[in-house]
């Protein structure tokens, strides 16, 4: 839950009600806890998996790791099953066995969520364990219905405001921040072998991953950054008009987001789109001037 801090965007912002910002710490929560189980960041896997009733670690990283997963998605069912409400005489279901899927029982029964975007994520981490190279940028963008896409769907349906123009809207925004965050990530996602940059742009820049294994990038690899940058602004620019859709604090939270992912094209064009040196972070107080800019026009 510390890692919220280092997001490109406040997740949880202190403005809003409290109830909502511990919906929304929970959404983070179960997202974070998903990705780090998939990319095998978590901090007691073995703890994890005891908990979770997964097997254990065997020797096989990859198997390891879907075991987890899969563990996960019976612990999200044990959660809606708990949140739903029960008929006469029937027994209560197992609750959820991890704390950070025991706290989304509550939102679940407040709110009109699903299971569909909480399993997308978990798909998602699914796919990560066996697919490290997206061929095209529409096959990029699949992969983000998937692990960006459902938060933004999330948040639309806590604030209850969810409709199919809102939606469609929010996965653009999404679908940015998550390229954003691949730019930003590209050195160390090579580290873990994945290259998320499509490898019909790298045909095109001339680049190679050995390229990408460089301690700075060269000119070729800028100008890759550089037009994936502009494809991620084009996104933001089509699904910032969300904004003016909504009114009050959901406006100011939604200003945010689609800021943090401004800001943080402007600090990687700041670095010179050289994005292996080190990882380009957006300015707070950029963020702030773009985010009311974006609350006062709506987009």
């Amino acid at each position: 839950m510390a890692k919220a801090a280092r997001e490109n965007f406040p997740v949880a912002p202190g403005f809003l009600p409290a109830a909502w910002r511990d919906d929304l710490m929970a959404v983070y929560g179960y997202a974070r806890l998903v990705d780090d189980a998939g990319d095998g960041d978590l901090a007691d896997p073995a703890a994890t998996a005891a908990l979770l009733g997964a097997p254990a670690h065997g020797g096989d990283e990859t198997a390891f790791r879907l075991g987890l997963l899969d563990a996960l998605e019976r612990d999200l069912d044990r959660a809606f099953e708990a949140a739903l409400p029960r008929t006469l005489g029937s027994a209560a279901g197992e609750p959820p066995h991890h704390p950070l899927l025991a706290a989304l029982v509550p939102l679940i029964g407040r709110h009109a969520v699903t299971p569909e975007p909480f399993r997308r994520l978990i798909e998602a981490n699914r796919v990560d364990q066996t697919t490290t190279r997206y061929p095209t940028f529409e096959s990029l963008v699949g992969y983000c219905t998937l692990s960006a896409d459902p938060v933004g769907r999330l948040v639309l349906a806590l604030a209850d405001v969810a409709t199919p123009e809102r939606i469609e809207l929010s996965d653009a925004i999404c679908t940015a921040l998550q390229v954003i965050e691949h730019l930003q990530d590209v050195a160390e996602d090579f580290a873990r072998g994945r290259v998320y940059l499509p490898t019909e742009d790298l045909a095109r820049f001339g680049v190679t991953e050995a390229d990408l294994a460089a301690p700075t990038a060269g000119a070729s690899v800028r100008e890759l950054v550089a037009f994936e940058a502009a494809r991620a602004r084009t996104l933001l620019d089509h699904g910032a008009p969300l904004v003016g859709t909504v009114r009050g604090r959901l406006r100011l939270l939604l200003a945010g987001f689609t800021a943090g992912g401004y800001a943080a094209l402007a600090a990687i064009e700041a670095a010179g789109y050289d994005v292996l040196a080190q990882q380009a972070k957006p300015d707070k107080r950029r963020l702030a001037m773009k985010a009311a800019a974006i609350f006062a026009k709506g987009r």
